[in-house]
């Protein structure tokens, strides 16, 4: 297992993890990339392989540089901005004070589902963290 960050801004994380797949010869199917998901209310946490980038330019980036989407993804819910607020600008703000309190956990529950991932697959992992009430 290898566990990755990007140092490169998130819209531009394509480069380093295809560099990273190439370098170890990790196959698409075992990467599996965690980011933030507005269309998940915060604190929400969803497992799934491929699917489309929804408008989230790092996954674009490495659906781009990857030549596909046939990665396991784990999804971490941050809900949508209040009103008109700009996406943009909801997802560079820094967490409001409840949801610091509550980040420790939607952090362990995220690190929990890559490694039921890993351990038991996707049916059982979405079995474990697709249904249950976030």
């Amino acid at each position: 297992m290898i566990l990755a960050k990007p140092n490169s801004f998130m819209n531009e994380s394509g480069g380093p993890v295809a560099a990273l797949v190439d370098y170890f010869g990790v196959e698409h199917e075992r990467l599996i990339v965690l980011h933030d998901e507005l269309d998940l209310p915060f604190g929400a946490t969803r497992v799934k392989l491929g699917g489309g980038d929804n408008g989230h330019n790092g996954l674009k980036s490495i659906r781009k540089s990857l030549g596909s989407g046939d990665w396991h993804r784990v999804r971490i819910g941050i809900g949508r901005p209040p009103g008109r607020q700009d996406p943009a600008d909801f997802v560079l703000r820094a967490f409001g004070t409840s949801e610091r309190v509550d980040l420790p956990l939607l952090l362990e529950r995220s690190a929990d589902a890559v490694e039921s991932l890993l351990e038991v697959g996707l049916e059982r992992t979405q079995e474990r963290f697709n249904t249950s009430a976030d």
